[in-house]
């Protein structure tokens, strides 16, 4: 039996949790918090097993760094769970409450999506994120990691799906697909699912986006810049780019490139150089900024995501430049201005196309966790339903809601009755 069927079966009973109450869904946080707490030496022992699999295969110290599940990394995940747990319900919030006639009256309530795919690559805390907020929000969910953690993830599912059980949520409103083949039975799914939301490389999300009719939000690139501005604190300029990089450098919202206002790099690149190599970060830079710091060359449009202890660096004249450098070669996803000039700030924020557009502070900022949404579903870079950090108010919409007593059209178009729209 393939998933199709399972996911029929979470379709018919996706009804109930949207309908289910706060304090059922707050409890099975609750037991998800205590069954990962109690299952820590199981976790840990199956995230050992994905590591040394992955040692032994070679993958990269970026893709090392998200397959682990640290002691750290439970604690966050259990903290973001008790924050969600805090978070007003998202369902069932009125936004239009009018009256349109005597005895008519319109509501648009909030409501869950209803059954969200979620395919993510080498990031088991992901999984325990995106099923906590899931649960939170009222919508079912299908979820698909990276074979790299496979032994974790299913860990992981196990303790999440048998705790939310247990507090009285339908054991088929989660599951899990293990199978790389059930990624294209799911993207076939399009009268079942209704979201799908990968996470992982250009290349994986682009397979995505190509290959279903399913609704599909989130990102691919996270190419983060940082522009120096002309008036900018060299010491909060440093301070701000040595985390955006180095704190922790797979993630997509590390700091890539970095944008120096030609006013300043002769003063300001020297001491910027000094710190990213105390940090063992790779400089990168075109021909002009190799004229004052020592750096490996590129070309002017040579601009990554390097997802490592790498940046690019480049000149430019005022923040008109930078902004349009950013909108083009940029992945609207997080920028930032480091300036003590409120005019260029604002010019900054207003014009740079990007879900997070900063000012003085560090890209590693762009998160679900650290906006107080509790956790994230991911990083939506697009314009439509939601952006940026993906927590709670992203997976859900709304429906219109209209009690009547009899009422008909044909009565306001006779001119019998007639709209009042007024807002309650």
């Amino acid at each position: 039996m393939g998933i199709r069927e399972d996911i029929l079966k979470m379709k018919q009973d996706a009804p109930f949790l949207a309908a289910s109450d706060t304090e059922l869904r707050n409890r099975a946080l609750e037991n998800i918090i205590s069954g990962l707490e109690n299952s820590r030496d199981e976790i840990f022992a199956a995230n050992r097993a994905d590591l040394d699999a992955a040692a032994k295969s070679g993958v990269s110290d970026a893709v090392m760094k998200r397959l682990a599940f640290t002691d750290a990394k439970l604690s966050d995940v259990t903290e973001g769970i008790r924050t969600l747990i805090s978070l007003d319900d998202p369902l069932g919030k009125v936004s239009v409450n009018r009256k349109l006639s005597e005895g008519l009256v319109l509501r648009r309530v909030s409501c869950p999506i209803g059954i969200i795919g979620v395919i993510f690559e080498a990031r088991p805390d992901a999984l325990v994120q995106i099923s906590s907020l899931c649960i939170k929000s009222g919508n079912c969910a299908v979820l698909k990691g990276g074979k790299e953690t496979r032994n974790t993830n299913r860990v992981l599912f196990d303790v999440i799906r048998s705790s939310a059980v247990s507090a009285g949520i339908p054991e088929t409103c989660y599951m899990q697909a293990e199978q790389h083949s059930e990624i294209d039975e799911l993207l076939k799914c399009h009268s079942e699912v209704d979201l799908l939301i990968p996470r992982g490389s250009n290349e994986f999300v682009s397979y995505i986006m190509n290959n279903t009719k399913i609704p599909v939000m989130g990102h691919a690139d996270g190419i983060c810049h940082i522009y120096v501005d002309e008036h900018a604190d060299f010491d909060k300029a440093v301070s701000v780019i040595f985390d955006a990089k180095t704190q922790y450098t797979a993630a997509c919202n590390a700091v890539e490139t970095l944008l120096i206002n030609r006013k300043i790099m002769d003063r300001f690149l020297p001491v910027l150089d000094e710190a990213l190599k105390s940090g063992n970060v790779t400089v990168n830079g075109t021909e002009e900024i190799a004229g004052i710091i020592d750096v490996n060359m590129i070309d002017e449009d040579d601009f990554r995501e390097y997802l490592d202890l790498a940046v690019s660096v480049k000149a430019v004249d005022d923040v008109d430049e930078a902004v349009a450098h950013i909108n083009r070669f940029g992945s609207h996803h997080t920028d930032c201005i480091i300036t003590e000039d409120d005019d260029a700030a604002l010019r900054f924020q207003q014009m740079v196309d990007s879900a997070g557009v900063y000012r003085n502070c560090s890209t590693r900022f762009a998160d679900g966790f650290r906006y107080g949404f509790g956790a994230e579903v991911g990083i939506s870079t697009g314009k439509i339903h939601a952006r940026g950090p993906v927590g709670l108010e992203g997976l859900v919409t709304y429906k219109y809601i209209l009690d009547g007593d009899g009422h008909i059209v044909g009565d306001f178009a006779s001119g019998k009755k007639k709209f009042e729209f007024t807002d309650l």
